[in-house]
């Protein structure tokens, strides 16, 4: 009997050709486009498109609802001075949470999305980066536990960006020329002030822009609408490049200073999902990443408790946000990963 397998299909290419992958395989396969009342463009168009081209059944999930937690989660991380990452958030509880439960409700052993990451199946289950390192992206499901990894399937995970691009073209897919959008799904061309402002009107308050030293620059339109390591739009000139290393939200103070000082050694973790391995007893060596542009650097990873870490870098790293996840890895393993305080 064919293994019935859920496909995430986002009208993209990259979802589009996992589910064509999986036709192929033999797969029994069934599309489902998750409306979070917040779509952009002709996603919803381009799904169903993709799925009659392939001749699967493509069932809309409204999901609306829940969705509004991770644009309040959004919305209340700029708020309170911190910078968020809505996919990390989105992956386990939309994809592989209401997504998983409603493949299974059908009958599908598994849920695949075209994420570029790869599971190892043993007596645990192991999350690894994809083999193109250039568009590898285990760093946002980096809080999936092993119930939801045992019903994930990626298909383009063992495939470059390129060859997929070339599959989509080959099996005259209608996404295959279609440009890949870097932005957060629900905030227009990467506009989010303007989702703030809707949002959240009492927080944006203008404040003090400041030096290291307390020195008052100037005046901001509202700290929700900076982040640890921006440069541009700061309103000052003072001789030399400033940029944002410190944001007090109780205050609704920017705090600026020279790129030097934008450099840490350390960061502590909290909310620590552990993936490949189980909580750590001791001290572990790893490669860190603190934010998806990162290249992940060498440090040591001190347990705190099961699910809150201190890391130490061997060498300051630029830029660390609260608000990002900081993940774990060795070598293509992801071990784990949390949110930085």
């Amino acid at each position: 009997m064919a293994q019935r397998v859920a496909v995430a299909m986002s009208g993209g290419v990259d979802s589009s050709v996992a589910a064509y992958l999986l036709l192929k395989e033999g797969c029994d396969v069934l599309g489902f486009f998750m409306r979070t009342g917040v779509e952009q463009g002709d996603a919803p168009e381009s799904a169903r498109r993709v799925a009659d081209r392939l001749g699967i059944e493509l069932a809309v999930l409204d999901l609306s609802e829940p969705f509004r937690a991770v644009i309040d989660y959004f919305c209340d991380e700029y708020c309170r001075g911190r910078t968020p990452n809505p996919c990390i958030l989105c992956n386990p509880r939309m994809k592989f949470g209401h997504m998983l439960s409603a493949a299974r409700q059908r009958g599908a052993d598994f849920l695949a999305t075209g994420h570029y990451a790869r599971i190892e199946r043993g007596e645990r289950f192991r999350l690894l980066r994809g083999i193109d390192q250039t568009k590898d992206q285990s760093y946002f499901l980096c809080r999936l536990t092993q119930e939801p990894l045992a019903g994930a399937r990626f298909p383009n995970g063992e495939r470059t960006k390129e060859q997929v691009r070339e599959i989509a073209r080959a099996a005259d897919l209608p996404v295959a020329h279609r440009a890949e959008s870097q932005e957060v799904c629900f905030v227009p061309e990467g506009e989010y002030r303007s989702l703030l402002r809707a949002r959240r009107p009492d927080a944006i308050r203008t404040g003090l822009l400041k030096d290291t030293t307390g020195a008052v620059l100037g005046e901001h339109e509202g700290h929700p609408f900076f982040t640890i390591g921006q440069r541009r739009g700061l309103g000052i000139a003072v001789g030399e490049p400033r940029y944002v290393v410190r944001i007090d939200a109780e205050k609704n103070e920017v705090v600026v200073g020279p790129r030097e000082e934008l450099f840490g050694e350390n960061l502590t973790a909290a909310e620590v999902t552990w993936v490949s391995i189980p909580p750590p007893a001791s001290d572990l060596r790893a490669e860190v990443q603190v934010r998806y542009a990162h290249r992940a650097a060498p440090a040591t990873v001190h347990p705190l408790s099961t699910d809150r870490v201190e890391v130490t870098f061997d060498e300051a790293q630029l830029a660390i946000t609260p608000g990002q996840a900081a993940v774990f890895y060795d070598g293509d393993v992801l071990l784990g990963g949390g949110w930085i305080e």
